[in-house]
């Protein structure tokens, strides 16, 4: 595979120099940014946006920790410390609010079940109807068979906390966040071991990383070939939620068990996706995973639909979304929700693998999560990516 690198050694002083420059200024970008400055690097940031808009706002704000498996669980659960300090530090919000996923069939409680046994006790707590029903604030049971709680996840408001935390860590002393400034290329610094030509003068930095999500076709297509990085496309809505219901933890449903690698180990996993695929096949057609959150204002954030291609068209479709509210009503119990808001996430998806973690050069990697779970993972990737530096303080900093 042949990568080009563009050699940007330019004789013009660099506008910025710094042991770490992040190239992207979402959630990966920001929680690469953070873990340095509190290694005590210097670091700067830059972003081709004025402000964030992209995968890191337009999601439920939920870190789903507890459905991780493998190696995934294990960045997740790393993170997890991380989130809350840099909610304390920085000042956006984050609540360890759990996750509620709700069975409407004896099928999902089972998978719930044998969830709840393969982890450690108090991780998953399996619900009665009852229990369910009052942690959703619903009057009556209908259409609730039990369901389970998973301790620790936690939630975060996705309209306000990139930009929170881009704010503090550009108040911070040896850190900066340029915003309207695009990588144009890289190669070997004069003054550090990396430059990156942007759209106003050159960077340098000891160390780049470059996390700009599903772009990395932008930068680097024969990467992004090699590792068959599509677009996902969600259809999500924003909606008042009903009067006076406040829900606490992220809520699930058997969409979502068939979507998490956690819930598709278990035993009765196939089973559910049979039960599904008869009783839900038009939920199954559009990828569903019915779930919602709550932000703190009080507004539900609910979706979504899955579509997958190089390039995604802008256009929602109206009975996408209307099959979403409608599943969503009936686990809340209401006759219909209302939207306010309408839009397109979209986030880089891969069949080859979950994470794109590539050295580009000895100072240069690139790194994007390929599955949806950026939220969930950003802290935990941060971390090993940067204790993978043998020049990285880090690995002696984690008491910090």
């Amino acid at each position: 595979m042949n990568i080009s690198i563009t050699n940007s050694t330019a004789t013009q002083e660099p506008v910025a120099s710094s042991d770490v420059l992040i190239v992207g200024a979402g959630i990966i970008g920001l929680a690469h940014a953070a873990l340095a400055h509190q290694a005590g690097l210097s670091v700067t940031v830059i972003d081709r946006d004025h402000r964030a808009i992209g995968a890191s706002i337009r999601n439920f704000g939920h870190a789903c920790i507890t459905a991780q498996h493998g190696e995934l669980y294990d960045l997740a659960q790393a993170g997890r410390r991380h989130w809350l300090r840099f909610a304390d530090k920085a000042g956006f919000w984050a609540a360890e609010a759990g996750a509620l996923v709700v069975a409407a069939t004896e099928t999902e409680l089972q998978v719930l079940r044998e969830f709840s046994d393969s982890r450690p006790p108090g991780q998953v707590t399996v619900l009665t109807a009852e229990e369910v029903r009052a942690k959703l604030g619903r009057e009556n049971t209908d259409g609730i068979r039990g369901g389970a709680f998973l301790a620790d996840d936690l939630r975060v408001d996705p309209r306000s906390t990139v930009g929170t935390l881009a704010t503090w860590l550009n108040k911070q002393d040896n850190a900066a966040v340029h915003f309207n400034t695009a990588a144009l290329g890289f190669g070997e610094g004069t003054e550090r071991r990396a430059r990156v030509a942007t759209s106003r003068g050159a960077y340098e930095a000891d160390q780049v990383f470059i996390c700009v999500g599903h772009d990395v076709d932008y930068l680097f297509p024969d990467i992004a070939a090699e590792h068959q990085i599509k677009r996902c496309a969600l259809q999500m809505t924003a909606a008042p939620a009903p009067e006076s219901t406040s829900i606490v933890p992220a809520v699930l449903t058997a969409t979502s068990m068939l979507r998490y690698e956690a819930f598709t180990h278990m035993p009765s996993a196939s089973a559910l996706r049979d039960q599904v695929k008869a009783a839900r096949p038009d939920l199954l057609d559009i990828g569903a995973n019915v779930m919602f959150t709550q932000r703190p204002d009080g507004t539900l954030l609910l979706g979504d639909s899955h579509s997958y291609a190089l390039t995604q068209p802008p256009f929602l479709t109206e009975s996408t979304s209307d099959l979403l509210l409608q599943a969503a009503a009936q686990v809340l119990g209401v006759e219909e929700i209302i939207p306010t808001e309408r839009w397109q996430g979209v986030y880089a998806s891969s069949d080859v693998a979950p994470v794109l973690v590539r050295d580009i050069t000895d100072s240069i990697t690139l790194v994007s999560v390929t599955s949806g779970i950026g939220m969930t993972l950003s802290f935990g990737l941060a971390e090993a990516n940067l204790n993978a530096l043998h020049s990285s303080p880090l690995a002696n900093s984690s008491a910090r």
